[in-house]
């Protein structure tokens, strides 16, 4: 086992959840008889580049080309990703001159955002069905990794880039050495390489540690990442902290020779991670304890309240749900079934402990005791959504980082 990023031989594991299925393979209701396959999710610490990876990597062809998760689901993604097409179309005086490319560009929301601020677009998106859906749709999608080969068909085909973003995929990826190199392929000199991730200090203060499944092999802090890109001759120029995905970052990358200053933040950002405690091994030997903590009240508390002969359903099946399900042995005979707005999901059964996902209309038809929101990250949404069911005595659990009752 060594680190991905500095070949360290001898990283340390510090937190295992045991053998888990892939998180968004869901079970259509003609397999529900059989076994998933499981792997082994763990996460170690390198003492050498401060990153956090899993042991085990699963090939990615068994997880993203047939992909269940639909950006546009949420209202919440919705609105984040025609902010940011607006903003850095501003921000980097984009026009329709310049060139965006947007990496794992799933149904193509941000591609669409951009084309609708004057700029020319494209995405590239490994999962067949989303990327059909994108091209249907006429949003101009490359249905592939975001390989050498790849950026020689972009750039040979539009030119090079201005920008090129990754959001919510730089976690995904085993060997991030050759995507940034091809990044580096695609952009122009004055380029800007952006992307976000969710925050691994967010998690650790916040126990959100279902954040933690196969497709995230890395959990990302910002010095590690700074590491990575001096690696390769690029420089981090910007950072700042976003509320997505219960706590995000959005990194800004530039080649040395570029014209944008380096802000601040990216200072403050590396001290404030020093004063955590992200570059000690200590601090997440201590995590680990907290996430068996959690673990042992949420379970307690459910036991409970199915002692009390409550009737108690789930709400959201997002990729997390699945670590969050299986850590903390939380299956049929917890929740009846889990609410999925999601209609690639609705109508399948969860990884693993095959728990139906429906419509949402199925909480109007039959009214629950309490409501687990597995998709915790969409709370505030999914309580204004269901309201009507709070009014009429229905109450919401949020899980992490502690059991809260809402109602």
């Amino acid at each position: 086992m060594h680190c991905r990023i500095c070949n360290n031989p001898e990283p340390e594991v510090f937190l295992s959840l045991g053998e888990t299925p892939l998180a968004n393979n869901f079970v259509p209701e003609e397999k529900i008889h059989e076994v998933d396959p499981t792997y082994p999710l763990a996460v170690f610490f390198c003492n050498t580049c401060k990153s956090v990876q899993l042991t085990y990597t699963v090939p990615p062809e068994l997880m993203f080309k047939n992909y269940v998760y639909v950006t546009s689901t949420t209202k919440t993604f919705r609105e984040h990703f025609t902010h940011l097409a607006k903003t850095l179309t501003e921000r980097f005086q984009l026009g329709k001159n310049s060139l965006a490319v947007d990496i794992g560009s799933n149904d193509g929301l941000l591609v669409k955002g951009f084309t609708n601020n004057g700029v020319t677009a494209l995405g590239v998106e490994p999962a067949d069905n989303l990327a059909a859906q994108a091209n249907k749709e006429g949003i101009e999608t490359i249905n592939d990794f975001f390989s050498k080969k790849t950026v020689h068909h972009i750039t040979s085909k539009k030119g090079k880039a201005s920008l090129v973003t990754a959001n919510n995929v730089f976690a995904h990826i085993d060997n991030l050495h050759d995507v940034i190199e091809n990044v580096k392929g695609l952009l122009t000199n004055d380029g800007v390489f952006i992307f976000e991730v969710a925050y691994l200090v967010d998690m650790m203060k916040n126990m959100t540690f279902d954040a933690i499944y196969h497709e995230h092999i890395y959990n990302h802090a910002f010095t590690p990442l700074n590491y990575l890109m001096n690696m390769h001759q690029l420089q981090i120029f910007d950072v700042e902290h976003i509320s997505t995905h219960g706590g995000s970052l959005r990194v800004y990358v530039k080649r040395p020779e570029g014209k944008w200053d380096i802000t601040p933040n990216v200072k403050k950002f590396l001290k404030e991670e020093d004063d955590f405690g992200i570059n000690t091994i200590a601090t997440y030997r201590n995590f680990a304890k907290k996430v068996e903590k959690t673990k042992e009240v949420l379970t307690n508390y459910l036991t409970t309240l199915k002692q009390q002969g409550k009737k108690i359903v789930g709400y959201g099946a997002p990729a997390k749900t699945t670590t969050l399900l299986h850590y903390c042995n939380i299956g049929k005979d917890q929740i009846d079934y889990i609410v999925e707005d999601n209609p690639l999901k609705a109508g399948l059964y969860t990884p693993g402990n095959h728990i139906p996902a429906v419509p949402s209309e199925r909480l109007k038809e039959d009214k629950p005791d309490y409501v687990l929101i597995t998709a915790w990250n969409f709370a505030k949404e999914i309580i204004e959504k269901n309201k009507e069911h709070m009014d009429n005595g229905v109450k919401f659990i949020v899980p992490l980082p502690e059991p809260q009752i809402i109602g």
